[in-house]
């Protein structure tokens, strides 16, 4: 008997094989979204993390512990190496699993240790500071250009291996002699130059703290030293401590490899690293790191990017569950003659439930599986739980005979005739869309109030508030769409013919077959619409403050350039313009002149060609907003004007000085501005001076370090060495003698690149993920939504232009009827949806959490009408191919069939 059903379930199910595609597939979808969406959440996420990772330096990324003392005997710095494993497996959970490289290393500074001897006394006998350090991974990561490594034996000069650089800039080379002398003076320790090497790569973590080995600094000014690393060996560093009488320090460093760490650990990384700066190491030991800090930094942008994310993923699957329902309705509704039968002959309801259920359990299951299949195969951490996955196989499975009963619930015998009477909501109906709104508003007041991110995860009411403004705009929209239509309804009275009274007649009965998918239409459009918006609006927040780092194609930036480079730049290809700045830190603000000057603090100093500057920002495409007072200023006798923030405004009557290059210059505070191009969204504290107005002397002229450069810098190569160039130049005549490399070399960020890395950092990458689903996701439902729309009622409409082509409708008036009577409900639906969708970022203001997502520059709503009319035009697509698919259908129907229009036929 069993198998006899299990046949006749089969038939039927592939008898109504159509309809229980449709909810199959949709079926499909949600369990690929709900499997998919935190997937590619996290593996973004992880990767998001393990960049930023990447780009701190090395001073914040790894787990230094240090211990500065002096010591007593040669063997000191050889007795650390042994615990260097003991450290790394003592560290707090989950901390010795995520280390990968480690080093240890002793060290004497060099600013405590002087060099002389047989060095060539080079560039006027300038000082030469060079610091010792014996280290692990060295002698690995190098390659001997000539010479052997140091091997110091007891009572012999302590050996030393330098780079080629350092090499070349001290004339060294191996057998060259030298005395190193403590900073206090006193004895001093003979050594020899035993080996020179090269990196092999000069990238390599190993280097972090030999930057000044491979690179030596030169100097800048009179008076400046030479500053140099040489490697030793354990022996010759002890010998050399022991001897000067100086403080060596010992470090045990440890690297967090980031291809094993993944944003699930974020707290247990930070509360690890936390444990391990109050452990006390060694006696006086301190742990230096500020990994907790950037994890901590990431996890709160994580946290606001996965509510985001939550919001538009529960407009997503509630569209997605709407489209499930209204399937569910359409396979019911089809249906009806055959169960309304079945219930005439005396099937109970549960038999029917029974019936119909035979037919979902064999295939909305395994739809949901293979949903859920397809959403593990897409790379990422899993995270979506599985009670989802099993309320969605319950919801698919169930809602046909749960629906196909209560539909059943009264028998009748007689078809009702819904085309002439307007459905009245129910008190029960009434009470549940004044539930839903209340429900709205209170969810809209709880969120502005509590934000959307909390500490202690989502909050699925919070983030489920979106979804419920959009439900109820949706119910407000569809009991106030009818009176529009009325009206239009009346003026179609007046038109000759009877093809717009038709359809807008039909349009403004809202028969409840059509309400459903035009619900769903308005949450999706909704959801569509609101990612786009927050997507523009993070996305023109984060051009802004391009321009504010950035206020020109790009910023070349260098150490000091004389003052003729500015021709020089301009001359290299592709350069239009450029404007020279003098930026520097932490100078000293007085207030007030003279003898009453008195010392308010410290700020940015920020002195600026204004007409040039305002030049290269306009070529440049970038809207500067530079007061006029600064543009008009002139050199004269008196202050020039200046433009200040407000926190040094507040410490100024009117007017004060400000410290450049040694001199200090008066002005007057023309105007007060937060924020002024160039200096970037975090300066809290400075002064803009224009550099057109300040008396310079010829001996003592100010000095460019930046130049803000307009035209196509794509390729920055001949820029940079005619920069480099320049810089020699200028330091070489500081120095008296020529100069092959400036101590700081010229770099270039262009406004490009700039933005792009906004993009890169951080948890944007999810944040771009959550929008662009969303967009993307929202107008393929949209569509899906106008779909059901055209096709809820195409039986009836079917019928209607049956009848009326009996009275000689033309097929081209059919048409006509079809779009008159769907077009005013769709647009309704969608425009409804896309104010919604507007209205949102606005209505939840700070709470979404997006000054996040910008580095300070202020998050202004911004809606690019790109996006609602690119949301707008997938839904009329979806109406025109929903129109032309039942344009085809209904070509199809014979006119001997319409003597038989008033059966009931679907």
């Amino acid at each position: 008997m069993s198998r006899v059903a299990g046949w006749a379930a089969g038939r039927r199910i592939r008898a109504y094989a159509g309809q229980v595609g449709l909810l199959a597939v949709l079926g499909l979808v949600a369990a690929l979204l709900l499997t998919a969406a935190p997937r590619l959440a996290n593996h973004h996420a992880d990767q998001a993390l393990r960049a930023d990772l990447v780009r701190l330096p090395h001073q914040a990324r790894d787990l230094s512990v240090t211990v500065d003392q002096r010591p007593e005997r040669v063997g000191t710095a050889a007795a650390g190496l042994a615990d260097l494993d003991p450290i790394a497996e003592a560290l707090p959970s989950p901390l010795p699993d995520l280390i990968g490289q480690r080093w240890y290393g002793a060290w004497l500074a060099p600013e405590t240790m002087t060099a002389d001897g047989d060095v060539a006394p080079m560039n006027g006998g300038a000082a030469k500071q060079v610091g010792l350090r014996a280290q692990t991974g060295v002698e690995e990561a190098a390659t001997l250009t000539s010479g052997r490594w140091p091997a110091t034996r007891p009572g012999q000069p302590v050996e030393l291996a330098v780079s080629q650089r350092t090499a070349r800039t001290l004339s060294l080379a191996p057998g060259t002699r030298l005395r190193l002398t403590g900073s206090g003076g006193g004895a001093r320790a003979d050594a020899t130059v035993v080996g020179v090497f090269t990196p092999r790569d000069a990238a390599d973590p190993v280097w972090d703290d030999l930057a000044s080995a491979l690179d030596p600094i030169v100097p800048a000014t009179d008076g400046d030293p030479y500053v140099t690393i040489a490697v030793t060996d354990w022996t010759g560093l002890d010998s050399v401590a022991v001897r000067t009488a100086t403080q060596a320090r010992y470090g045990w460093r440890y690297r967090v490899d980031e291809t094993r760490l993944d944003a699930s650990q974020l707290t247990q990384v930070s509360a690890a690293v936390a444990q391990a700066r109050r452990t006390q190491w060694r006696p006086d030991a301190v742990v230096q790191t500020s990994l907790d800090f950037a994890v901590d930094r990431f996890g709160a942008q994580l946290r606001a990017v996965r509510a985001l994310l939550a919001v538009v993923q529960a407009g997503l699957v509630a569209s997605v569950v709407g489209l499930i329902l209204l399937a569910a309705g359409l396979a019911v509704r089809r249906r009806g003659a055959e169960l309304a039968l079945l219930r005439a002959r005396g099937a109970s309801l549960p038999a029917i439930g029974v019936r119909t259920l035979a037919e979902t359990v064999p295939v909305q299951p395994l739809a949901v599986l293979a949903g859920w299949l397809a959403g593990t195969a897409v790379p990422g951490r899993g995270g979506g739980g599985t009670w989802p996955l099993l309320g969605l196989v319950a919801l698919t499975t169930a809602v046909v005979p749960v629906l196909a009963m209560v539909g059943q619930r009264r028998v009748g015998v007689v078809a009702g005739r819904t085309d002439l009477t307007r459905s009245r909501p129910s008190a029960r109906r009434l009470t549940a869309e004044a539930s839903v709104l209340a429900l709205a508003v209170a969810g809209v007041v709880l969120l502005r109030r509590r934000g959307l991110a909390p500490v202690d995860g989502v909050d699925v009411y919070l983030t489920s508030v979106p979804v419920l403004v959009a439900v109820a705009a949706a119910l407000v929209a569809l009991r106030v769409l009818p009176w529009p239509l009325r009206l239009l309804d009346r003026a179609a009275r007046r038109v000759r013919g009877a093809v717009l009274f038709l359809g807008v007649t039909r349009a403004g009965r809202g028969a409840p077959v059509t309400l459903g998918p035009l619900a769903v239409l308005i949450v999706a459009v909704s959801t569509g619409v609101f990612g786009g918006v927050v997507t523009t609006t993070v996305g023109a927040a984060r051009d802004r403050a391009s321009d504010l780092v950035v206020p020109g194609d790009a910023w070349l930036t260098g150490y000091a350039f004389p003052t003729d480079a500015g021709p020089d730049l301009a001359r290299v290809p592709g350069v239009t313009a450029v404007a020279r700045v003098r930026l520097e830190s932490n100078r000293r603000v007085l207030a007030g002149t003279g003898a009453a000057a008195r010392l308010v603090g410290q700020a940015r100093v920020m002195v600026v060609d204004v007409p040039a500057f305002t030049q290269v920002a306009r070529r440049s495409g970038v809207d500067v907003d530079v007061p006029a007072a600064l543009r008009a200023a002139a050199r004269g006798d008196g202050p020039v004007p200046a433009v200040v923030s407000p926190a040094v405004a507040r410490s100024l009557a009117g007017g004060g000085a400000a410290d450049v290059q040694g001199r200090v210059y008066a002005f007057t505070v023309a105007a007060v501005a937060a924020t002024f191009p160039g200096l970037g969204t975090d300066s809290e504290r400075f002064v803009v001076l224009p550099w057109q107005a300040l008396p310079e002397h010829a001996d003592t002229p100010i000095v460019a370090n930046r130049y803000l450069v307009a035209g196509d810098v794509t390729d920055a190569t001949r820029l940079l060495s005619t920069a480099d160039e320049a810089q020699c130049r200028h330091q070489g005549a500081v120095l008296g003698v020529p100069v092959e490399q400036p101590e700081l070399p010229a770099a270039v960020q262009t406004r490009r690149a700039y933005r792009a890395e906004l993009d890169r950092t951080g948890a944007n990458s999810v944040l771009t993920l959550a929008f662009t689903a969303g967009a993307a996701g929202g107008a393929a439902l949209a569509v899906l939504a106008v779909g059901f729309a055209v096709v809820a009622d195409a039986a009836g409409r079917g019928r209607v232009l049956s009848r009326l082509r009996t009275m000689g409708l033309s097929a081209r008036q059919g048409r006509r009827l079809l779009v008159y009577e769907l077009v005013p409900l769709v647009v309704v639906a969608a425009g409804a949806g896309a104010a919604v969708g507007v209205a949102l970022p606005r209505l939840l203001g700070d709470t979404l959490g997006l000054s996040a997502f910008t580095p300070g520059a202020a998050v202004r709503d911004h809606l690019d009408p790109r996006v609602v009319a690119g949301v707008l035009a997938l839904v009329v697509v979806g109406l025109v191919a929903g129109l032309a698919v039942e344009n085809l259908v209904n070509r199809r129907m014979r006119l001997g069939e319409v003597l038989r229009v008033g059966e009931e036929n679907s």
